[in-house]
């Protein structure tokens, strides 16, 4: 099985016409939140680690800490043969297996980055049950949908540790 599929040109409209339209999404760098996702949820402030606020070791422990512990929230929500949505605004998106090898780019990131350093990134369950939405302005990661909370409850990344808002 492959990972990393590219969404065809109606996958993409689709789905970002979705998300405009059930998150409110109104991209935007300084008029906050962008989006309106779905009670429960968790806007977790991120802006710590933005900006070389920390040495570039602690950073790269951090953001390694974040990559490892959400594969493992993910895989542990998607059965084996389940994708779902990995989106990088205004750029290619994919369907993802957390199952299968996350490659990574020449950067050491994932094709589409957990943490968004300086575009939207959200990877969203297809039926858009749960989510992680990540604000590169804000400096944000908003987790939304029950299951997904347990799950970084149960893994909480170091980089989660100071909330910004929940509802």
């Amino acid at each position: 099985m492959k990972n990393w599929i590219e969404l065809s040109s109606l996958e993409y409209r689709e789905v970002w016409d979705r998300i405009y339209d059930k998150f409110n999404f109104k991209p935007s760098v300084s008029n906050f939140p962008s989006f309106e996702v779905p009670s429960p949820f968790i806007t977790y402030d991120t802006s710590l680690y933005s900006n070389g606020s920390v040495d570039i070791d602690t950073y790269n422990e951090i953001y390694s800490e974040l990559e490892e512990k959400s594969l493992l929230v993910f895989q542990e929500r998607i059965q084996k043969n389940e994708y779902l949505y990995a989106l990088d605004w205004h750029h290619p998106c994919y369907w993802i297996n957390p199952h299968l090898e996350f490659l990574k780019n020449e950067f050491d990131e994932w094709t589409v980055p957990i943490y968004p350093d300086g575009d939207y990134y959200f990877f969203i369950h297809k039926n858009f049950e749960w989510g992680l939405l990540g604000h590169p302005w804000e400096k944000t990661i908003t987790i939304f949908g029950i299951e997904l909370i347990k799950g970084f409850e149960e893994h909480q990344p170091r980089m989660f540790q100071k909330i910004l808002r929940q509802g």
